[in-house]
């Protein structure tokens, strides 16, 4: 799927991570090289690296690389929902609480890799099986109206703003 969703196919918010996909390019090829790019900067961190917080209260990198899985897995399902039909409305999600009863910390770096890459090869699985009236298919999740191809661009989006983050603040390249 090349089109980028139309601003009508989600809610705003969620722009700043859908700004953030680029323009041109099928979204399943922009899914599989970001999947070989974070793999790639993140598979050589030592659970020393893995640990580290930037400030006081902040997320360690582990904890960072889980929530863009979790992350993902929320927002894979919604677009299950949505481009099979389904009207249900679905429920938002807050981040920090999943953070406090995610055990992130307590797990390897190879770990929570192996975890991101099993979960974007079934995001994968699941977008290349997508007719085209699918992708356009909406629904509605945290009370506004999404399409298929608009979640997937979250999911894109989202990535590359924690990965920027990674870069910025706790100085991963």
């Amino acid at each position: 799927m090349n089109l980028r969703p139309a601003s009508n196919e989600y809610a705003p918010y969620f722009g700043t991570y859908i700004k953030l996909v680029p323009d041109e390019g099928d979204l399943i090829r922009i899914l599989k090289s970001q999947l070989d790019h974070t793999y790639a900067i993140l598979s050589d961190l030592t659970e020393e690296q893995g640990n580290y917080r930037y400030a006081e209260g902040k997320w360690s990198v582990k904890e960072v690389l889980g929530h863009i899985t979790d992350n993902e897995r929320i927002m894979s399902y919604r677009l299950l929902r949505i481009a099979r039909g389904d009207k249900t409305p679905l429920p938002g999600y807050d981040q920090d609480t999943m953070m406090e009863g995610a055990p992130f910390d307590h797990c390897s770096v190879a770990f929570l890799l192996e975890d991101y890459k099993a979960v974007r090869q079934a995001t994968l699985t699941l977008l290349s099986a997508l007719t085209e009236e699918a992708w356009i298919r909406q629904g509605t999740a945290s009370d506004s109206v999404f399409s298929a191809r608009a979640l997937a661009c979250v999911i894109i989006g989202h990535e590359l703003h924690h990965l920027r983050v990674l870069q910025e603040r706790y100085g991963i390249n």
